[in-house]
């Protein structure tokens, strides 16, 4: 179904914890999928669930993830390759678990872009990739051209707001006729609002500029215009909440400020994802009295089952 692509930029945290908060309450199927060139931390931090082999609770596999899924990829790279590569987390979150250092992304830049078009056809299941932090020139950009909407994190201060607007504006260029771009605010609860609205009233400056400097709708003339930039919404900084995480969610995280306002950001992910790339819906039930097409609506198989018998 759909790619998003998160990232941040130079010292904006919170991409991993914001991605695993996003997928606990995300309203689709989901997979969270490690994407970060510096080195992914799922394995250290999360636990495993106790379904696919591991002691539940225990540590996820390191092996089994982006580095098992590059070494079949070689000679091609299928959406259905992916399921078998996956781990479950306590709380029952599906992850492909990152690589472990940087040195291992360096020889693997050829990977992102068929791993991007491969997360963009795994139906029926949405992925949400972090991608870490961003650089000029990142070979994650092939990733980020695949994927259906890029979002980015960022803090209400004024050293990361600055970075933010400088990374927009390169991501832009750099993705000229490629997803929109979202931005979620990294707020603190005292004034959330205030900071989500600081934040869309510097972004809608960056997006007028933009449109400025294009001059004119993508033709032959112009080429492809930039990608629209827009601000989705916030996440709580909330530490509690993020040590909650760490652990198998329950009743206590689902109460928490982090979640509470995650699932009010999945809910507008999706309801713009809709816009890009229509969710796949059940059939409809026969009306009531049935007709000369009265089949019945066959459910949609569970996507967390097919994962664990390798068949998605």
């Amino acid at each position: 179904m759909a790619l998003i692509a998160l990232a941040a930029d130079k010292g904006a945290p919170g991409v991993t914890t914001a991605a695993v908060a996003l997928g606990a309450v995300w309203p689709r199927p989901v997979l969270v999928a490690e994407c970060d060139q510096g080195g992914g931390d799922l394995v250290y931090r999360l636990p495993a669930d106790g379904s696919g082999g591991a002691r539940d609770g225990g540590m996820l596999n390191p092996s089994r993830g982006l580095l098992s899924l590059a070494a079949t990829a070689r000679r091609g790279l299928r959406p259905d390759q992916i399921a078998e590569h996956c781990q479950r987390l306590v709380g029952g979150l599906d992850v492909l678990v990152g690589l472990t250092n940087a040195e291992q992304a360096q020889a693997m830049t050829w990977l992102w872009g068929p791993l991007g078009r491969a997360f963009a056809g795994l139906s029926p299941v949405d992925v949400l990739a972090d991608c870490g932090r961003l650089g000029a020139g990142s070979p994650l950009n092939d990733l980020l051209r695949e994927a259906d909407m890029v979002v980015l994190f960022t803090r209400a201060t004024l050293e990361q707001v600055a970075h933010l607007r400088e990374r927009v504006s390169a991501l832009a260029a750099e993705l000229r006729g490629g997803p929109p771009i979202g931005v979620i605010v990294l707020a603190d609860p005292r004034d959330f609002r205030a900071s989500i609205a600081e934040v869309d009233r510097i972004v809608a400056g960056v997006q007028s500029r933009l449109r400025g400097q294009d001059g004119a709708p993508a033709d032959a003339d112009y080429g492809p215009a930039p990608p629209p930039v827009s601000v989705l919404g916030g996440l709580a900084l909330d530490l509690k909440g993020a040590e909650l995480l760490s652990g198998s969610w329950g009743g206590r995280l689902d109460r928490s400020l982090l979640i509470r306002s995650a699932r009010e950001a999945a809910g507008t992910l999706v309801s713009r994802l809709g816009a890009v790339r229509p969710a796949v819906q059940p059939p409809a039930p026969p009306p009531p009295g049935g007709t000369v097409q009265d089949v019945p609506a066959r459910p949609l198989p569970d996507p967390r089952q097919q994962y664990q018998e390798g068949r998605l």
